[in-house]
């Protein structure tokens, strides 16, 4: 009985503690769910554990420096604000292409992300792609998205209409480039999981796959950024 008392103790003073964690470190979010709350407490510890194991951490190089059998500017993206980005205008600069979700263990790199636009502005463009292709974890509308990116994280840079970023009826056509070799030049590798990022260079040249693990404020990006 004794035992049973103790073992209840340490998990009341368990549970206390761990909520008092999870309301410190969203004291500054508005209108998130708990699950968001407690994936983003516990983001640190999920880079942590990825770094350690290795996992989601695949970085992919295009070493040959292999040119696109299609360009890539020939595209436009559609923003989840009803306009177009058309990726001819961002030539001379890098693009970062990311697919994201709202209800995501990785979801608090839209810091890191809009920390990374705001530092290399000028010399890189970070364009989101919200997906609900894993796991259900974006239901919402565009309009909720946008909302939940702006009061939470600062999200200034371009976020594309929802669509769907893995091969399938209804694939996004950008992710289709990005993930196939006959049009890339050299990389099949698609998303995967949310917040897989892709860095194509000043001349539409796609560089590099990162895996979610993978940080945008982690060195990998930023050396490939500088180069």
């Amino acid at each position: 009985m004794n035992k049973l008392k103790r073992f209840l103790v340490v998990l009341s003073v368990l549970s206390i503690v761990f909520i008092a964690y999870v309301a410190i470190v969203n004291r500054n979010s508005k209108n998130m769910t708990y699950r968001q709350k407690v994936l983003k407490a516990f983001y640190p510890a999920l880079m942590w554990v990825a770094k350690i194991k290795g996992r989601r951490s695949t970085v992919l190089h295009n070493k040959k420096k292999i040119t696109p059998l299609s360009s890539l500017y020939r595209f436009s993206v559609h923003l989840n604000d009803g306009s177009e980005l058309k990726l001819e205008t961002l030539k001379g600069k890098k693009i970062l292409i990311v697919n994201t979700a709202s209800d995501c263990g990785y979801t608090d790199q839209y810091n890191d992300l809009q920390k990374l636009y705001e530092t290399e502005e000028g010399k890189l463009v970070v364009v989101g792609f919200p997906a609900n292709d894993f796991k259900q974890q974006e239901k919402g509308t565009d309009d909720e998205i946008a909302a939940f990116c702006k009061r939470n994280y600062g999200v200034s840079f371009p976020l594309a209409a929802k669509s769907s970023v893995v091969r399938g009826e209804g694939q996004n056509e950008i992710f289709k480039w990005l993930s196939d070799k006959k049009q890339n030049g050299w990389n099949d590798q698609q998303p995967s999981w949310n917040f897989s990022k892709y860095l194509i260079n000043e001349n539409g040249i796609l560089t590099n796959y990162f895996d979610p693990g993978i940080s945008p404020a982690g060195d990998e990006i930023k050396k490939e950024i500088d180069r």
